[in-house]
């Protein structure tokens, strides 16, 4: 005789097996709930390591990808645990499930807002406008994306500054990545005076082209007088360089760009305005 048939014999000398029956079935249920608790439990673990393999192995895809997909698949698991257990106990989850449709129809325009960083990040995910570490602008906001979620995007600006972004706020605001792209354009400009001769600054342009081994061939550098304004004449050197090594040239040349003008003997005019006086002062009386 088995261990089940000791029990029912047990509990049928005390109620006829009514007792037996309703405790083996509360237990089975209890044991099966279990069961999908822990396979929810394994399931969601499982996820986040295929995420965390998806973004350090070889596809490589966006950590700003993982950090919503994550959350995503593990809300997904809890979801569908919960609706198996409750069908375990009887419970009828067809009816539950258009209960809850209806409620969350209902919390969906309580918190449309809400709602709507959680569908504005999914499609910056998607559209992959930005990343982790990228340098962006959007709208007054200026910093390096630090992290990412359903609700907000975290950046930090160059000054140091924490910055909490609403994912709507950034989709529905033109977006600026400075990071995008491998190679970026500067603007070298400088000041001479209508006195000086535009030849000699254009050949102290080309020299800093010619020493600047880290300006790319390709798109050409240009050089090209960008206006003439009330004292000056700017002179503007256009050049391309890599991404990485951008504000490395553009702070150097700066500095040497004033130090060759004033070798070559060109001056850096300061603003200054002429005031003509007209008129016949010469029958007023002197001032007391």
């Amino acid at each position: 005789m088995d261990l089940r048939e000791v029990l029912f014999e047990f509990w049928n000398k005390w109620d006829g097996g009514v007792l037996a029956a309703g405790v083996f079935t509360a237990g089975k249920r209890v044991l099966t709930s279990a069961l999908i608790i822990l396979a929810g439990r394994v399931l969601i673990s499982a996820a986040g390591r295929i995420v965390k393999r998806l973004t350090s192995g070889r596809l490589q895809i966006d950590e700003t990808v993982g950090s919503i997909l994550k959350p995503i698949l593990t809300y997904m698991v809890i979801v569908v645990c919960v609706i198996m257990i409750l069908d375990v106990f009887g419970i009828n989850t067809t009816s539950l499930i258009a209960i809850l449709g209806a409620a969350g129809v209902a919390v969906g325009l309580a918190l449309k807002d809400t709602l709507g960083n959680i569908a504005s990040g999914i499609i910056l995910v998607l559209l992959r406008l930005y990343r982790k570490g990228d340098f962006i602008e959007c709208g007054s906001v200026t910093g390096t994306v630090r992290n990412m979620d359903l609700f907000i995007t975290t950046l930090e600006t160059p000054d140091g500054v924490y910055v909490s972004a609403p994912n709507s706020s950034i989709w529905g605001t033109p977006l600026k990545n400075y990071s995008r792209n491998v190679k970026r354009r500067m603007e070298l400009a400088a000041r001479i005076s209508f006195d000086d001769s535009i030849d000699k600054a254009f050949q102290v342009m080309r020299d800093i082209i010619a020493e600047e081994s880290r300006f790319l061939a390709d798109p050409a550098p240009q050089i090209v007088v960008q206006s003439l304004g009330d004292s000056s004449i700017t002179v503007v050197l256009r050049a391309w360089a890599p991404l990485d090594v951008y504000w490395d040239i553009y702070w150097a040349q700066m500095k040497s760009i004033k130090e060759r003008m004033e070798a070559a003997g060109l001056r850096i005019p300061y603003p200054r305005q002429e005031l003509a006086v007209t008129g016949d002062f010469s029958s007023r009386p002197p001032s007391a």
